[in-house]
């Protein structure tokens, strides 16, 4: 339950500095200086259930108690974004199936593998309308397909992992579809199993190299609308590990608001008819930032 404004604790703007930097070093997530009001609002409840008087006793909390790092996971859960919706952006999904698995269905006939990543899944919306594009597409059946989202929420991972929704997240979504690949119970929308059984998800920071190494190598990368949450050194490292996890001749897909300018010279730009992605080179080393 949400404390009552007139109840909660006062955040100082030194106090909330120090609480931004903190987080920043941990996730590279850039918060200015209007969020001050968004942070006392939405942390109050931690400093309630933790039986903390304040927000400073709250910051030295996280800095030096032995369960400083989970209570993190907590603080990162109550301050990130979670808005999302099944076929959000459906442009840039559409080109996904109509363009690129295409490709990918050629150029892995051998093999008979795919692996596409959300990075930055939430709960789930994304990964599953990737894979159900897959299913639909017809093109890999019988392959072994791994379709992988990570989010820094483990809130999210949970609800994404079970799979079921309200009736906000279908505003995008043709009733084909979710008479399809929807079971429908009291509860909620079930995701069916037929697109479940695809479907991995794990808690991940963008910025732990070692940590990003267990999702292997992919050939699609959806990393929309997460950028922009980054300050540039963080965005430049977050993208290095992109870079690093997708296979040559791979695709990157970012938000319609994102680009790499100024970020990574490493990508070629890839001209499709509804959008434009990135393509890690097919012959490559590890990537440099610009200017180097």
């Amino acid at each position: 339950m949400t404390t009552p404004a007139s109840q909660r604790p006062r955040l100082t703007s030194e106090v909330f500095r120090l609480l931004r930097d903190l987080i920043n070093a941990h996730a590279g997530l850039e918060y200015q200086d209007d969020a001050l009001y968004a942070f006392e609002r939405r942390l109050s409840e931690r400093l309630a259930t933790l039986g903390l008087p304040g927000f400073n006793d709250y910051y030295q909390y996280l800095r030096l108690n032995r369960g400083g790092s989970a209570e993190l996971d907590e603080a990162l859960d109550l301050l990130t974004t979670k808005e999302t919706y099944f076929f959000r952006q459906e442009y840039q999904l559409r080109a996904l199936r109509d363009e690129l698995l295409p490709k990918l269905a050629q150029r892995n006939a051998r093999s008979r593998r795919l692996a596409i990543w959300s990075a930055g899944c939430s709960t789930g919306e994304e990964v599953y309308s990737v894979a159900i594009f897959v299913l639909e597409s017809g093109l890999f059946d019988g392959w072994e397909v791994r379709v992988i989202g990570s989010d820094l929420s483990k809130r999210s991972v949970a609800a994404a992992r079970r799979g079921v929704y309200r009736p906000s997240a279908f505003r995008s979504t043709p009733p084909e579809i979710r008479r399809t690949y929807f079971d429908e119970r009291t509860d909620g929308s079930h995701i069916a199993e037929s697109v479940k059984r695809l479907c991995h998800f794990g808690q991940l920071n963008l910025l732990d190299s070692t940590r990003a190494s267990i999702v292997g190598r992919v050939d699609v990368v959806l990393c929309r609308n997460v950028l922009i949450y980054f300050d540039p050194r963080a965005r430049a490292r977050v993208i290095e590990n992109l870079y690093d996890r997708l296979l040559p001749g791979g695709y990157l897909l970012l938000g319609h608001s994102e680009s790499l300018w100024n970020v990574s010279t490493a990508f070629e730009l890839c001209h499709l008819a509804e959008d434009l992605v990135y393509r890690k080179p097919m012959a490559t080393g590890r990537l440099d930032p610009p200017g180097e």
